[in-house]
């Protein structure tokens, strides 16, 4: 009885917290809706929000079935539980369920037991058919303009059913993809708008400061510091219309495969990330972007994520850029796997004179996304080439499909 008087005045506690710290704009908004879209920049506490409002439905709703769903199971733990505006850290310790058979908190399956016997589930939008079947109280999508396969929000919603009143809070920075627009549109959607700098209090002057030298003005920060939807860049190849007609999800027989690298040179926190995307050809001579597995890898990391996604996709080839790491990059390779068939690729033109014949093909309708990779098509609709920044993802694209272009269906054990 005792713990019960203790997590009840620490859920009541939470609450009256969170009413006087938030923002009003951080608020639920108290016109009906079904949706509560909230579209903000980085650092605007977005993460904090959500957390704050599915913790707090929880709480004040006994035995009520939430969802959390972020773009994959690493984001859930790291961002919606464990990180320092998720779950775990703003939930008081006595709200949660102590038990001797059950855990208050599982993170093996991303779950949540409390006192009052609710739950708040995690789920990764890159497993879409996890969410056939669980119904919901309530649910909290966070970046959702990133996630790999849309369809993850059209299960969700058919689970979404339980109670009087289900509801939905959405917490993203904005990308001009389908789903964003159509959620916009929507009348049962209240979209709440705000810049990073409306949460300047909670954020270092050192941060403000660099991030308003380096973005204020740009189309990139436009987007990601002023949460606004940039449906095109002035003199970018790509255009997020294009790439979405041409999306798909169907199953093609391809004829090559093939994993493309642009490694990065160092691994610290300010180096460029090495870019890693799958790409094929199939006997139509279409071309279809596979997957995206780019990041701040060392480069031990780096060759090892090749070699494995070389044979997990079955791929024909392996095929990086060299300018920087030179001989290196093919001998590293060639440590995890000495007779894997690779190709060194040297670049001798500036990027965008090598990406024009991609984004040709791309005009043309040839090439297809299979699924979402929003940070690739957000380097490739924002790239101008007038900034110094480096569009890693954007490069190992174009050598893939580039090398694909060149290609009538041979395959070279040991070219360099």
């Amino acid at each position: 009885m005792t713990q019960l008087k203790t997590a009840e005045a620490q859920a009541i506690t939470l609450r009256t917290d969170w009413l006087e710290t938030a923002r009003d704009k951080q608020l639920q908004p108290k016109l009906d809706h079904y949706i509560w879209l909230i579209l903000a920049g980085r650092g605007w506490g977005k993460t904090r929000t959500g957390a704050q409002d599915i913790a707090l439905y929880a709480l004040r709703n006994p035995n009520s079935n939430c969802a959390v769903v972020a773009p994959t199971h690493g984001d859930l733990r790291r961002v919606c539980f464990g990180g320092p505006s998720g779950l775990i850290s703003i939930i008081p310790k006595d709200c949660f369920l102590k038990s001797t058979d059950q855990k208050g908190y599982s993170s093996s399956v991303a779950e949540i037991r409390l006192f009052n016997g609710s739950k708040i589930t995690g789920y990764a939008a890159q497993e879409p058919e996890r969410l056939r079947g669980p119904q919901f109280h309530r649910a909290w999508c966070d970046e959702i303009a990133s996630w790999r396969y849309p369809e993850a929000f059209d299960q969700l919603m058919f689970g979404l059913r339980l109670g009087n009143n289900p509801q939905c809070v959405i917490t993203t920075t904005p990308k001009p993809n389908k789903l964003i627009k159509d959620l916009v549109k929507r009348d049962d959607c209240f979209v709440t708008s705000g810049s990073t700098f409306e949460n300047e209090a909670n954020l270092a002057d050192s941060a403000l400061l660099m991030l308003k030298e380096k973005y204020d003005g740009t189309n990139l920060g436009r987007q990601e510091l002023y949460a606004e939807i940039i449906e095109s860049y002035e003199g970018a190849l790509w255009k997020p219309q294009l790439i979405e007609e041409c999306r798909t999800e169907e199953e093609v027989d391809l004829q090559q495969i093939i994993v493309a690298i642009d490694p990065a040179v160092t691994s610290n926190a300010n180096s460029d990330e090495t870019g890693i995307v799958v790409v094929g050809k199939d006997y139509k001579n279409h071309f279809y972007v596979l997957e995206d597995l780019s990041g701040r890898h060392t480069p031990e990391k780096w060759g090892r994520i090749a070699i494995n996604t070389f044979y997990e996709w079955e791929a024909d080839r392996i095929v990086a850029e060299v300018n920087n790491g030179g001989d290196l990059v093919e001998r590293l390779i060639r440590n995890y796997d000495f007779n894997v068939p690779y190709r060194s690729v040297r670049a001798t033109r500036g990027k965008i004179l090598r990406a024009e014949p991609i984004s040709a093909l791309y005009e043309q309708r040839r090439v297809h996304h299979v699924g979402v990779f929003s940070e690739l098509e957000q380097q490739m609709c924002s790239y101008t080439g007038e900034t110094n920044t480096s569009p890693d993802r954007l490069d190992a694209l174009v050598w893939g499909l580039t090398e694909l272009s060149k290609s009538k269906g041979q395959v070279n054990w040991r070219i360099s």
